[in-house]
C-alpha cells in the first residue's frame, strides 16, 4: 500500500490559527502533529511589575471567549496570596457569572461551531438556511448567558465589574430577577438542545482517558474545587506543578502539558468534569443526560457536544437558584491590603481546568505570574485522539477524511488564541 499528503490551509470553526500535519504509511497513521505557529502573546510578562488589582483587567484580554475563566482563576490565586477568602454573596456572584459564561460559550460551540459538523454543513450560517429554528434557539439560549456577563460583570465581554476582593459593584436584588422569566424559558430551550443533539449521528469509539477536573464535595465546579483524576490524583491547586508539567515542542509556538510522574497526556474539559462530577448536577440535568442516552462517564470525544448541552442546562439551572436564594451584600467587595505572598487556583473555563500562580511583592506588585489555559493542557490529547481515531476513517475519500480530522479537533472546542493560536491541516501518505 502506497502514502500520500493532504493540505488543508486552515481548520475553521475554532477560536485561532494553526496547523496539523498527519504522516500516513502503508494504510498506518504514523505521527498527527498540531502546528501552532502564531506568536505569543507575553500575558505572564505583562502582568509583572503591575499591581494586583490590574490583574482581573489584564487577565480578561486573554480570551474573548471565556474571560471571566481568566479573571476567576486570576483573583483566587491572588487571594490566597494575600489570604483572602470571598464567600456569602460574593462566592454566589462570581458563580452566577461563571453561568453566564458556560451558557454563552457552550451554546456558541454546539450550535455555530460543532453541529454543523454531524449534519454536513460547512457552518452555522450553512446550517441555519435548513435548521432555522435550531440556531435561533441556541443563539436565544446564548442571549441569556450574555445577560448575566452584563448584569453581573457590566459587559458581555472582557467583564469590567470584577476585582480582586469581590465586584466593584453588586447588582440589586430586583435586578437580578429581570432575568428569572428569561432564564426559565432558556431551560425549557436547553432541555430540548440535549434531546436535540443526542439524535445525531456519533461515530462509535470510546477513548481510555485520564480525566482531570475540579471536584468540590457541595456543588458541581466551577471556581473552585481541588483537583483530582480518574487515576486517583487528588491535590490542591497548590500543588498543580508538581504533577503537571508544560513542555515545548519545536514545531509549535504554544505549550504542551502532560502529567509529570509518567509523561502521558490527559483531558481537561466537559467529559472530565462530567465523569469526574455526575453526581453534583442537578436532578434535572442528571435527567436529561440519562434520557440522551449518557451514563455517569462518557468517554465518546463526539459526544461532548451532549455533555456540553447538559452542562448547559445545569448553568440555567444554577443560576435560577441562586438568583432565588440572593441576599444582596453589605459591600460589594472585601477592602484588602497587599502582602508579599503566592498563591494558585484553579477554575473551570468552558474547555477545561485553568490554572493560574501568582508571586506577590510586599508592595502587592506582582513579581511572578505563570498562567496554564485548558487547550494547552490538551493539545498532546488531541494529537492523541486524532492518531488513533483518525485511523479508523482512513479508507475515506481525502475531502471527508480531512473533515473527520477538523471534527476530531473541534470535538475539544480548543481555543487557541488563548495559548496562542491553530490550524492547517498536511496529511502526508508518502
Amino acid at each position: 500500500m502506497g502514502s500520500r499528503t493532504i493540505k488543508v490551509g486552515a481548520l475553521a470553526r475554532v477560536e485561532g490559527e494553526g496547523g496539523l500535519e498527519i504522516v500516513i504509511r502503508d494504510g498506518e497513521v504514523k505521527s498527527a502533529a498540531l502546528n501552532i505557529f502564531e506568536p505569543p502573546r507575553f500575558f505572564e510578562a505583562l502582568l509583572r511589575g503591575r499591581g494586583f488589582a490590574e490583574a482581573p483587567d489584564i487577565t480578561a484580554r486573554i480570551c474573548g471567549i471565556c474571560p471571566v475563566a481568566y479573571q476567576m482563576s486570576a483573583v483566587h490565586a491572588i487571594e490566597t496570596a494575600l489570604g483572602v477568602e470571598v464567600s456569602g454573596p460574593l462566592a454566589d456572584l462570581r458563580r452566577l457569572l461563571y453561568c453566564g459564561e458556560w451558557i454563552e460559550s457552550h451554546m456558541l460551540h454546539v450550535h455555530m461551531l460543532h453541529a454543523p459538523d454531524f449534519l454536513g454543513y460547512a457552518g452555522g450560517v450553512e446550517m441555519a438556511r435548513d435548521h432555522g429554528d435550531v440556531v435561533r434557539r441556541g443563539l436565544a439560549i446564548k442571549k441569556v448567558g450574555n445577560e448575566i456577563m452584563t448584569l453581573v460583570g457590566g459587559r458581555e465581554i472582557h467583564p469590567i465589574n470584577v476585582r480582586v476582593g469581590g465586584f466593584y459593584r453588586a447588582p440589586r436584588k430586583r435586578e437580578l430577577a429581570t432575568l428569572v422569566e428569561k432564564l426559565e424559558r432558556a431551560r425549557d430551550a436547553a432541555r430540548e438542545v440535549v434531546r436535540f443533539v443526542a439524535g445525531l449521528d456519533f461515530p462509535e469509539c470510546e477513548r481510555d482517558y485520564t480525566f482531570v477536573s475540579l471536584r468540590h464535595p457541595g456543588e458541581y465546579p466551577f471556581t473552585r474545587g481541588r483537583i483530582v483524576s480518574s487515576r486517583g490524583l487528588d491535590i490542591d491547586a497548590s500543588q498543580f506543578d508538581a504533577h503537571f508539567e508544560e513542555f515545548h515542542v519545536q514545531r509549535s509556538t504554544a505549550l504542551h502539558a502532560r502529567m509529570r510522574h509518567d509523561g502521558a497526556p490527559y483531558l481537561v474539559g466537559p467529559l472530565a468534569r462530567y465523569a469526574l462530577n455526575f453526581d453534583a448536577l442537578s436532578p434535572l440535568a442528571q435527567e436529561a443526560a440519562r434520557e440522551a442516552g449518557l451514563g455517569p462517564v462518557c468517554a465518546n470525544p463526539y459526544k461532548s457536544i451532549i455533555v456540553r448541552s447538559v452542562e448547559t442546562l445545569y448553568a440555567l439551572d444554577e443560576a435560577l437558584r441562586i438568583i432565588a436564594r440572593y441576599e444582596e451584600p453589605d459591600r460589594p467587595f472585601i477592602v484588602i491590603e497587599p502582602r508579599a505572598g503566592e498563591g494558585a487556583a484553579a477554575t473551570e473555563a468552558p474547555r477545561g481546568m485553568l490554572h493560574h500562580r501568582y508571586r506577590l511583592a510586599a508592595d502587592g506588585v506582582i513579581a511572578d505570574a505563570v498562567i496554564t489555559p485548558p487547550t494547552s493542557q490538551n493539545q498532546s490529547m488531541i494529537e492523541k485522539d486524532l492518531q488513533s481515531l483518525v485511523a479508523g476513517f482512513l479508507h475515506l475519500p481525502e475531502e471527508e477524511l480531512r473533515h473527520r480530522c477538523e471534527q476530531t479537533v473541534r470535538n475539544f472546542d480548543p481555543c487557541i488564541s488563548c495559548s496562542t493560536h491553530f490550524l492547517r491541516l498536511d496529511v502526508d501518505r508518502g
